[in-house]
């Protein structure tokens, strides 16, 4: 933190009142070359829920709702690469590059097509190349960081495997298989060797241990041998082996600490904690690597400390939470 009950602020080039309340003008270029810094100017004392109910704040909030390079339109997946280069996803089917501090690097593209929907998923992969989940296109991409598109995996609709439904997230682990999640139609984890060649299938539909319900986020776990599967529906966490194999599974529907209500994302620190974002309680939560609860921080609405519907969320090297705000278009950056 900056030492202070108030947040860093940067003032945005627009007024709240001018803001972009739509984004029917998607942006169409392919690359878009531009600088330039998406904030809003804010200020406030919030509070952090969890054990000992400290009070603090952010310490950067930064976005300005808009179609220009830079600007955001409900973000909706981050991930930060081994540059420390945030890369966001939004509802116009951007992808962007900014800092750690939320200056923009130049960096705008989209997918081929997104006329279906857009990009909801954002990972990297051994190479440190950034993988885009092209969910309503049934495949992932693999781009340099510049928007260069290198490969594709998929592509193909269905439930058979090889055939992929609705693509939420992917990773890879050190041996170098992609495991892809999957919902609509299919409640699954896919699992493709780094040649996309098809490998085995973890999950199925359902309430019970292993089963599936919208699975909306994946992450390894800092020693690289348990994959982490967020199970948005069933308001839970599941932890399988890199077999497939169920392993445990934590929280439940609830707004209590180790409860959830719609996670969908996760990330991990270097420590091995983990971070939950959660839509439905507008909150991220932090727990051990078995669940037990660390704290809670957020509540909802619009001031600095408030989330409204946070889709998302991404841990840089140093510790720090970059949460994205979907339907305040922000990012804040917060250390617990």
């Amino acid at each position: 933190m900056n030492g202070s009950l108030f947040p860093t602020v940067r003032a945005g080039r627009l007024s709240a009142s001018s803001l972009l309340w739509g984004v029917s003008s998607l942006v169409k270029p392919r690359l878009i070359a531009g600088f330039g810094l998406a904030a809003v100017a804010v200020a406030a004392v919030v509070y952090v829920s969890g054990f000992g109910a400290s009070r603090s704040a952010p310490e950067v909030v930064w976005g300005k709702r808009g179609v220009q390079p830079g600007d955001l339109a409900r973000p909706r997946a981050a991930v930060i690469d081994r540059e420390d280069r945030l890369f966001i996803v939004d509802f116009t089917a951007r992808i962007q590059a900014y800092d750690l501090d939320g200056n923009h690097l130049g960096f705008t593209w989209t997918t081929p097509d997104f006329r279906n929907g857009r990009p909801s998923g954002l990972g990297v992969d051994n190479q440190g190349r950034l993988i885009v989940c092209d969910s309503h296109y049934h495949c992932i991409r693999i781009y340099t960081p510049d928007g260069t598109e290198i490969k594709k995996f998929g592509g193909e609709p269905g439930t058979k495997p090889g055939q992929w439904g609705y693509v939420s997230d992917c990773v890879q682990d050190k041996d170098g298989y992609y495991y892809v999640s999957e919902f609509g139609q299919n409640d699954r984890i896919t699992k493709i060797d780094s040649e996309g060649k098809f490998v085995a299938c973890i999950g199925e539909p359902g309430q019970g241990p292993g089963q599936l319900n919208r699975v909306r986020a994946l992450a390894l776990s800092p020693a690289g041998g348990l994959l982490y599967a967020v199970d948005a529906c069933n308001h839970r966490i599941q932890v399988f082996t890199l077999q497939g194999e169920f392993v445990r599974e934590f929280g439940g529907p609830g707004s209590g600490p180790g409860q959830f209500h719609l996670p969908y994302d996760i990330a991990f620190d270097r420590d091995g904690d983990l971070y939950v974002s959660e839509r439905g309680n507008c909150r991220v939560q932090k727990l051990t690597a078995d669940g037990k609860s660390l704290g809670t921080w957020g509540t909802p609405g619009k001031d600095p400390g408030q989330l409204a519907d946070p889709w998302a969320l991404a841990v840089d090297r140093f510790g720090r939470v970059h949460v994205i705000d979907t339907e305040n278009h922000r990012v804040q950056r917060l250390k617990f």
